[in-house]
């Protein structure tokens, strides 16, 4: 899994990527001061995308000092071939975001076995026995 860089090359917000099984993931980003309605996730093809959003509630308000900005961001995420998302929940200032590789399907193909005589191709189909 890669980090889109370039839509968002101020590191904003900040996130981990850890590994929690053979074959899952887990995003979390910091983004504290947003709510579950300030953020967007979507994923299309192998492209993860986290947006968020959030409402400048200042007016009216006189600030001495502004540290906490409503800022907004966009973090992309390409995706490894088969990753798909499991669940999101947003605990405490950081989103969670689980991620699964679903194991590959085993299939099992049966081939006739064919017999040449003389040149030409007879296909036998071997029967199951019964019992």
């Amino acid at each position: 899994m890669l980090d889109r860089v370039g839509k968002n090359a101020d590191g904003y917000p900040p996130y981990n990527i850890e590994q929690i099984g053979p074959d899952r993931l887990r995003i979390t980003l910091a983004v504290a001061g947003f709510a579950m309605d300030d953020l967007q996730i979507t994923q299309e093809d192998n492209q993860l995308v986290i947006r968020g959003r959030q409402q400048d509630d200042s007016e009216g308000r006189i600030f001495l000092h502004r540290g906490i900005a409503a800022r907004q961001f966009q973090r992309a995420f390409v995706l490894a071939e088969g990753m798909d998302v499991e669940g999101a929940w947003l605990d405490n200032g950081l989103l969670h975001l689980e991620l699964k590789r679903p194991q590959p399907e085993t299939r099992v193909k049966t081939i006739r076995i064919g017999a040449r005589t003389n040149g030409a191709t007879t296909i036998t189909e071997r029967l199951p026995e019964p019992g």
